[in-house]
């Protein structure tokens, strides 16, 4: 499957701060900007941007950011699922991850977030994909956030829903743990209706479900 990227970028403006967000992001200029010391959620700031690079260098690997000059102050991924992952024993070339979306705290006021997701979403490419994310609610910032574990949950609902993503059901064991944990998908019109089958068979591993 050929995975073209056609870049975007968008300029976010208030009280004289100037974000830019951009991407696809190739692997080479994402290698000139700096990380945020804020951006930790996931691992060091250091150790985020070299995934930031790596992703970015993969085929199907998408990195949207948000910046304040040359610093990153937020990011959105897309690759595909980990090997380890249920998501990936489909073998499906056309079953993207949204694996993470983070910004650092002091920018969240600013809408970073739904900006960079509907900017990796105006590339048509987009439309080739089942684009998928797992929501599991030990990633939130519930702490920084100061949401409940349910506020924080229909934010993200919020989020996801603003590029056309939706709640899906699922038997994974990791999703079904919490019942703040969820599953949203969003099937871009190109795509075959085996793979939404394939999909559905990987979704649900006991059979009577659905």
């Amino acid at each position: 499957m050929e995975h073209r990227k056609c870049y975007h970028a968008h300029v976010v403006t208030r009280d004289d701060v100037v974000i830019v967000i951009e991407g696809p992001v190739k692997p080479e200029v994402l290698q000139t900007m700096d990380m945020h010391i804020g951006l930790n959620a996931f691992r060091r700031p250091r150790e985020q941007h070299e995934a930031l690079v790596e992703i970015a260098a993969l085929p199907e690997g998408r990195i949207i950011v948000a910046r304040d000059g040359q610093t990153i102050v937020g990011y959105v991924t897309f690759h595909y699922p980990d090997e380890l992952e249920r998501w990936s024993e489909g073998q499906m070339e056309d079953l993207v991850e949204l694996g993470a979306v983070e910004v650092a705290r002091e920018y969240r006021s600013f809408g970073l977030g739904k900006k960079m997701i509907q900017t990796a979403f105006e590339d048509e490419q987009m439309e080739n994909y089942i684009v998928f994310t797992t929501e599991y609610y030990w990633h939130w910032d519930l702490e920084g956030s100061k949401l409940s574990v349910w506020d924080y949950r229909k934010m993200m609902e919020k989020l996801m829903e603003s590029v056309d993503m939706i709640w899906y059901a699922t038997d994974d064991p990791e999703i079904c743990s919490h019942p703040a944990n969820c599953l949203m998908v969003r099937i871009g019109k190109d795509v075959p209706l085996s793979s939404k089958e394939q999909f559905d068979r990987v979704r649900f591993k006991q059979r009577f479900m659905y």
